[in-house]
């Protein structure tokens, strides 16, 4: 849908509304939604499912509510039959990245203990105490019998990918560039440290210094190793960025950095080639989206083959199929965008012919499978306020959205094509967390798994509406509100301003900023996926570039005064907005520009001055992209939309939150705008986590984050309005 599409008159355009969660009856034995409950809800991880889709394993996140301990359990679904049963199993303690394998055995790593397999106490001492992989076979019951340690490397297996027949395996580990494989002792030599000082040293054809949260170590990479897989053990390394030093050497990090997984690994139908991302590590890599997929036959002295080495921008999701005919992967096309649109690209194995599979369809992909006949890709894309999944005709390119759910689609995620027209997925929204559920023939599905479902039904339900006016240039501007479904009086509305700012609170849950347990307070929470929110076509996201407190500010304004017309429950006069990251930079943006709106204002890692954060951040493409160049090259746009040069007008009350381990918007602009509202005599309180990054991840620390937060919103709102006296 691009922009001319969304256009529409102001005069012309009516208020839309859809509901998306009702109960219309609050059940009497309900409570109100609590931060403990978000904190300490089950979370479902991604299925993973054996050929011909007999069993699947569903991992489960528990938080311990006395001590925070966050442990993770293992359910194994029988789907034979019209009544899929799931039964828990017992794995060792320790057990971590658990999955099927195509063999109908249970992979998982564990940190390697001999005594297990009855070793002497000379052998147990002298064991590597690495994670180390782990097989166990189920039973036709679906339960696992005895694990059996497969490897005994000196170094951690961070992660692991399998080929389809469980005959070959890659594994992934931090390692110096020089190591051939996971018995590696080399170390980098010690210029990054001193006999006489605790100091690294980089130069500055190094690349990264630092990621997200973690500095580097010059030449530790993210590392990829193949292996061939038998019952008893794994044999002939293949480093799969080549021998060091040779002419077609990689370096660079495997999976990239720093969210890369095993979604950048894929083996052949066979298992004789491996596809993966990888992004070179050099001087200019701090400013460049530039990934590429390579191929790489495995075998002695392999070298790996750039297959995407035309595209300057990124390359990403290598995904062979079954058949062995095709690689489909996604692709942008302008360097140096992070959030261009991902096209669907499909290669010809045989002739290395690639075209472009869904350029005519205006969405971003961000997951794809192939069907196990190889007739469809399954992918999923955001679309308005949901993340459907769409079937793709590989042969014609056509792109069809399926209709999965009742009603919204929501969240979808983790798909797994099991073959014959069924799916298994994960379904989330604003009102549940994810569940896993089963779609036969294409149809709607149903759920499989109830983690939560019960802890669900405890709660007083809520309300999400769906509403959209025309925002800035008469665009369409979607937006949502929830609220507790029963209360009497007035509701306070909070602004929730998202990040990204290529992103979007759509109908999804989150495990941080959850509208759902705000909303449980007693209070509106409004969400506006003002220009520059993705889901509404390319044009639409590109909006913002250069106009970070333009078009978005505009829709703010105009989509709280859509919500406030919409839903006459909502008290406009008792208001406060709140966001974090870009949505942080917008709060910022706000105290200077619509100063006299909200009785108060959160900002969580907000960009406050645009200047030092450009010289403090560690991915320079993305102010280089959204500013159009370097600071000294566009100094003007930065200043322009600059938070600093309009602290003067600062007047709101603000909580502001910083992670002393953010090196995205490092903490000390969280500092500053502390200081800022200090000198101005404005209320602030500051919230700094020394142990936390962008995101507050930590259960006890997630915990204080939401009193605080709840504490400020309570000070500023929760007292009503006097009626004027007669």
């Amino acid at each position: 849908m691009t922009t001319s599409l969304l256009r529409r008159s102001a005069a012309g355009l009516a208020l839309a509304a859809a509901l998306t969660t009702t109960a219309p009856v609050l059940a009497q034995d309900t409570r109100a939604m609590q931060a403990e409950d978000l904190v300490t809800m089950p979370r479902v991880g991604a299925p993973s499912a054996m050929p011909g889709g007999r069993f699947a394993l569903v991992p489960v996140t528990e938080t311990d509510p006395e001590t925070f301990k966050r442990t993770r359990r293992y359910s194994v679904i029988d789907l034979q039959g019209d009544n899929p049963h799931v039964s828990p199993i017992a794995l060792p303690d320790g057990a971590a990245s658990v999955q099927m394998g195509g063999d109908g055995a249970l992979y998982f790593l564990k940190a390697a203990s001999s005594a297990e397999d009855g070793a002497s106490a000379e052998d147990r001492a002298s064991a590597p105490s690495a994670m180390q992989l782990h097989r166990a076979v189920l039973g036709e019951d679906g339960k696992p019998g005895p694990a059996v340690q497969l490897t005994r490397f000196l170094n951690d297996i961070d992660d692991y990918k399998l080929s389809a027949d469980a005959r070959g395996v890659v594994f992934v580990s931090r390692l110096d560039r020089r190591c051939t494989d996971l018995d590696c002792t080399l170390d980098t030599p010690s210029r990054e440290s001193s006999d006489i000082g605790t100091g690294r040293l980089y130069r500055d054809e190094d690349g990264f210094v630092r990621h997200w949260d973690q500095w580097e170590t010059p030449g530790h990479y993210n590392r990829a190793f193949a292996y061939e897989l038998g019952s008893a053990g794994v044999s002939n390394p293949v480093a799969l960025d080549g021998p060091a030093g040779g002419e077609n050497a990689l370096v660079g990090d495997t999976p990239t950095q720093p969210f890369g997984g095993t979604e950048d690994i894929a083996f052949s139908a066979d298992h004789a080639d491996v596809f993966f991302t990888a992004r070179k590590s050099d001087a200019a890599e701090p400013t460049s989206t530039d990934t590429d997929i390579y191929r790489i036959t495995l075998g002695e002295g392999a070298t790996p083959v750039n297959l995407t080495d035309a595209n300057r921008a990124a390359d990403a999701l290598p995904s062979p199929s079954p058949d062995g005919k095709w690689l489909a992967y996604a692709a942008m096309a302008r360097p140096g965008y992070e959030s261009d649109r991902m096209v669907i690209q499909l290669r010809d194995l045989a002739t290395g012919e690639t075209r472009a599979l869904t350029q005519d369809f205006d969405r971003s992909f961000h997951s794809l499978a192939w069907t196990p006949d190889s007739r469809w890709i399954i992918a999923t894309a955001q679309d308005v306020l949901d993340s459907p999944a769409f079937r793709i005709d590989p042969m014609t390119g056509s792109v069809e959205r399926l209709d999965l759910m009742p009603g919204n689609e929501a969240h979808l995620g983790s798909i797994v094509p099991l073959g014959g027209g069924r799916l298994l997925f994960t379904r989330d929204s604003i009102a549940a967390p994810a569940e896993v559920y089963l779609s036969d023939n294409w149809q709607e599905a149903r759920a499989v798994t109830g983690v939560a479902t019960d802890r669900i039904a405890a709660l007083d339900p809520v309300l999400t509406q769906r509403f959209s006016f025309a925002g800035a240039g008469g665009d369409t501007v979607w937006g949502q509100i929830t609220k507790p479904t029963a209360h009497d009086g007035r509701l306070p509305a909070i602004l929730y301003i998202h990040g990204g700012p290529q992103g979007s609170f759509n109908d999804g849950w989150s495990s941080r900023w959850n509208p759902r347990v705000l909303a449980s307070q007693g209070y509106a929470v409004i969400s506006v996926d003002f220009h520059g929110s993705t889901g509404y076509g390319q044009a639409f996201t590109d909006s913002i570039n250069r106009d970070w407190g333009g078009k978005p500010l505009e829709d703010l304004q105009k989509g709280l005064a859509a919500a406030l017309e919409q839903d006459s429950q909502i008290d406009g006069s008792r208001a406060c907005a709140m966001g974090a990251s870009y949505g942080g930079y917008m709060v910022n943006w706000i105290a200077g520009n619509w100063p006299d709106r909200f009785d108060c204002l959160i900002q969580h890692d907000g960009l406050f001055d645009m200047r030092m954060f450009y010289y403090t951040t560690e991915e320079l493409w993305f102010p280089r992209w959204e500013f159009g160049g370097s600071y000294t090259q566009a100094r003007e746009t930065y200043e322009r939309w600059n938070p600093v040069n309009h602290v003067e007008s600062w007047r709101t009350p603000m909580l502001v939150i910083a992670g002393e381990r953010d090196f995205r918007i490092p903490y000390t602009q969280g500092l500053a705008s502390f200081t800022a509202l200090q000198e101005q005599g404005v209320e602030a309180e500051l919230l700094v986590f020394p142990d936390e990054n962008h995101w507050v991840l930590g259960a006890g620390n997630s915990l204080q984050w939401h009193r605080t937060v709840f504490g400020w919103l309570d000070r500023w709102l929760k007292q009503e309005p006097q009626a004027d006296s007669e």
